[in-house]
């Protein structure tokens, strides 16, 4: 069984599941509130991040693929 990492990485569902999990340590090991919430926030700062950097990635390889398309039909 394959795992699709790219699907993973941009589902806001995954990234949920990380801050949840993380704060669920942070509890556990009894971390201040503001300390949890800073995690929590840069957890959720850097999967937006990498969904952006994916999602842009995946529109510019269809725009290349349609050019080349284009390209391939003129000739």
């Amino acid at each position: 069984m394959k795992i699709n990492w790219v699907q993973k990485l941009t589902s806001r569902k995954f990234w949920a599941a990380i801050v949840a999990v993380i704060t669920s340590v942070c509890v556990i090991f009894g971390v201040e509130d503001i300390t949890m919430e800073q995690v929590a926030a840069l957890v959720i700062a850097v999967g937006a991040l990498i969904a952006y950097i994916l999602g842009e990635g995946f529109v510019d390889a269809a725009n290349v693929q349609k050019s080349e398309d284009k390209t391939d039909e003129g000739n």
